[in-house]
């Protein structure tokens, strides 16, 4: 360490005007970039963040959406010929999400100082995040919703009485994947006793 500093002091002139510069160039390549141009005095940035609801657990997925679909999707697979007698049960990975509007108020500022053989570069940047809430005629607050985004289907198991036939069985996964646009790996047709 104090061999690099004796170095330091023995250096020339543009030797230190070059360390420096490259010394600047690795802080401006490491700097965290903004989403968006800032100027030098604050900015405020409007959002969106992403929340997830909730995750679905081995109990929870009994919601109402799922057993809607699921009536749904024996309603329609039934009423195919040759398919007969249906049921169906869907599985969620999460049951969706909702955006959320978020404030975010970002700063930035750079200072520079030239002293007489050294200069130094100083950059500062800080900023906060703030969720949007909306009253309703209670008077209570809940955060203000953009966009509800649907569930993940994970899988769809079908057990249909006319399932014995292969032409069948791929009506029906072919149906399930143009419903609920998920793959057919995801998808388990079985005879029904």
């Amino acid at each position: 360490m104090i061999q690099w500093i004796a170095k330091i002091k023995n250096a020339k002139k543009d030797q230190l005007l070059i360390l420096l510069l490259f010394g600047i160039l690795l802080v401006v390549i490491a700097w965290p970039t903004g989403t968006g141009s800032l100027d030098d005095s604050a900015a405020d940035v409007s959002t969106e963040a992403v929340t997830d609801v909730s995750e679905a657990s081995a109990g929870g997925e009994d919601s109402d959406d799922v057993v809607r679909l699921e009536a749904r999707l024996e309603e329609i697979l039934s009423q195919v010929e040759g398919v007969g007698k249906v049921r169906a049960m869907i599985t969620l990975q999460s049951d969706g999400k909702k955006v959320v509007e978020k404030d975010t108020e970002q700063s930035q500022s750079r200072e520079e100082s030239i002293q007489s053989e050294e200069s130094s570069l100083s950059e500062q940047s800080s900023g906060s995040e703030t969720t949007i809430y909306e009253k309703d005629s209670s008077g209570s607050e809940t955060p203000f919703v953009v966009e509800e985004l649907s569930p993940e289907i994970l899988g769809v198991l079908v057990i249909a009485q006319g399932a014995g036939s292969a032409a069948i069985e791929a009506e029906i996964t072919e149906a399930v994947m143009a419903l609920f646009g998920i793959e057919a790996h995801k998808i388990k047709v079985m005879k029904m006793e």
